[in-house]
């Protein structure tokens, strides 16, 4: 390897290659030239000792080596984008950039009007928000602040828990009116049932415990909420739904309460060195009492 040292900026190039598979693409989205972005890559490859990429006829293709250093990189640019993000709350009060990780229902359904409140109540405060359930978001510094339907593990956490979300069977009541409305679990067998594609520990737990739903049974699969909210709403089938946010759409009738209830837990979490950070600290607030709200039906 050449003793040289690589320059930030050709991993943030490397980095957008893999994403993008072009060097064209890659400078579009970084604001750069292409040839700019090429003498990047030959840099990092210089100085690395290390071939990247080879070409291929739809583009770049990110050689073994490349794909090792892939999670590198990336924790790279999410280390200078929290670098970024605290150099913004360093002036008095609250103010600057703050990272927030929710899940795509609790994120698009859920938080905006809380995070539009926390704004108004300190307009010097910017917010942005990921959707997402994975469970480093923190540790790998990618965002500030996560909302999660399970209790976070990690030591460097710190953790509050807000409450227990209830999940419900609903479907829309156009149809119901066609289909009619199951009085057992076994006549869910005779239905159109919403549920995930690819199973996990909580899918493969429902399963387990609720037959009808096995993935084969299953007449729509997404492993997106929002997709199966969608489809829920659209009167396609009977699927998993919120029950306070069903309750804002009165279309939306829950079907065999009694005989079908799951409780997720809600968390919110920060890296315990964010701590003294109002930004962090406000927002971390503003979100436990927000979703606190939400789940009492306040």
């Amino acid at each position: 390897m050449a003793e040289i040292e690589p320059n930030w900026e050709w991993y943030r190039s490397f980095l957008q290659v893999l994403e993008t598979g072009s060097l064209s693409a890659a400078a579009r989205a970084l604001g750069l030239t292409q040839p700019t972005i090429g003498r990047h890559i030959d840099s990092l490859e210089t100085a690395l000792g290390l071939k990247l990429f080879t070409r291929s006829y739809d583009g770049f293709a990110a050689t073994d080596a490349a794909q090792e250093l892939r999670p590198y990189a990336a924790g790279l640019a999410a280390t200078a984008a929290a670098l970024r993000r605290a150099a913004s709350g360093q002036a008095a009060g609250v103010r600057g950039v703050v990272r927030v990780t929710a899940s795509e229902v609790i994120g698009v359904e859920v938080l905006p009007p809380i995070l539009a409140a926390l704004r108004a109540q300190h307009p010097g405060l910017s917010l942005e928000l990921m959707l997402s359930n994975r469970a480093d978001d923190l540790l790998h510094r990618e965002a500030d602040i996560a909302v999660r339907m399970f209790r976070p593990a990690q030591d460097a956490l710190m953790a509050r828990r807000v409450g227990g979300v209830e999940l419900g069977l609903h479907a829309h009541e156009q149809y119901l009116a066609h289909h009619g409305t199951p009085a057992s679990l076994q006549e869910l067998a005779q239905h159109t049932l919403i549920g995930f594609d690819r199973e996990n520990a909580f899918i493969r737990r429902v399963q387990q415990e609720y037959q009808a739903f096995a993935r084969a049974d299953l007449a729509f699969r997404a492993d997106s909420d929002l997709a199966q909210l969608a489809a829920i709403r659209a009167g396609y089938g009977i699927g998993f739904c919120q029950v306070r946010l069903a309750a804002r759409d009165r279309r939306l009738v829950r079907v065999l309460p009694q005989q079908f209830a799951l409780n997720l837990d809600t968390w919110i979490a920060m890296h315990e060195d964010l701590r003294g950070s109002a930004r962090c600290a406000a927002t971390f607030a503003a979100l436990a009492e927000g979703l606190a709200a939400y789940i009492e039906g306040r």
